[in-house]
């Protein structure tokens, strides 16, 4: 299976271990990845607090460059999914700024390269009966929580998961490891995003929240699909010691692959002795 990759601008930055191991876990499952060329940040979050035109035109861009393979953009950033999709959106919809971008960047809209997070396409685009049987070390004893966060999950006419309020792929695919996990009432609320570069306040009050109902549920860990995300729960943390993995790093993991220590050493709340507790360490 090929698909277009935007990494977006986190993969390499405040969230390698998330683009490292969203990678080799791609690898491994057979999904090959054709990173976009010469692509440019989607404006998020500052973008579209600042200007409607740049928080479309931005991911407009790289909808564009993705025509060229006609392939499916996968991404691993929910702002970056959501910015590119509703940048596909206006695509379809406004004919003139359509026909603007279509001038300015030589290209013809087509449609063909839907914008679609990488949970999503692990999950429904790859046979689970074959993701199982490639599991070496199943992760029986974990009990996390599935994490979405306020973004990759809506706007839900755009997104079209499961379920807006109550997502289940995470938790699916996270039995299918050999996880047990948790379910409680937090996994679409919000952990304060890019609030926490002007008001940490609020982003440690919010994150606190979470953490405090994710031990309330019996949970032992997070589980993220989103850069912000992860690092606002790692990072600001008060009081409580929570480990907050990225779903790629549970299914790399699982999959037994040899890089998944360099991902979980750079965490600020080491997951490794939750780990070895449950002998998967």
């Amino acid at each position: 299976m090929k698909y277009s990759y935007y990494p977006g601008c986190t993969a390499s930055t405040t969230a390698v271990e998330y683009g490292l191991s969203s990678e080799a876990v791609c690898e491994a499952l057979g999904i090959e990845l054709i990173e976009l060329q010469d692509w440019n940040c989607c404006g998020a979050t500052s973008g579209h607090a600042l200007s409607h035109e740049l928080a479309t035109s931005l991911p407009g861009r790289n909808v564009a460059i993705a025509q060229a393979a006609g392939l499916d953009m996968a991404i691993p950033c929910p702002a970056c999914y959501q910015r590119c999709l509703i940048a596909d959106q206006r695509f379809q919809e406004d004919e003139t700024w359509r026909a603007e971008m279509e001038s300015l960047l030589d290209f013809e809209y087509t449609g063909q390269a839907r914008p679609r997070h990488l949970l999503e396409i692990i999950g429904r685009d790859l046979d689970w009966e074959d993701i199982a049987a490639q599991v070496k070390k199943p992760l029986a004893g974990l009990k996390p929580v599935s994490y979405y966060g306020c973004v990759l999950v809506r706007p839900p006419e755009l997104t079209g998961w499961d379920d807006p309020e109550h997502p289940v792929l995470m938790d699916r695919l996270l039995e299918l490891m050999g996880a047990e996990p948790v379910s409680w009432s937090y996994i679409v609320d919000c952990c304060g995003a890019s609030l926490t570069l002007n008001r940490s306040d609020v982003v440690v009050t919010l994150v606190n929240k979470l953490v405090q109902a994710a031990e309330e549920a019996g949970a032992d860990s997070i589980v993220s699909a989103c850069g912000m995300c992860q690092i606002n729960l790692d990072t600001r943390q008060k009081g409580h010691q929570m480990p907050v993995f990225y779903f790629t790093e549970l299914l790399g993991l699982a999959l037994g692959l040899p890089d998944a220590d360099n991902w979980l050493k750079r965490h600020a709340i080491d997951p490794r002795p939750l780990l070895r507790s449950v002998g998967l360490a």
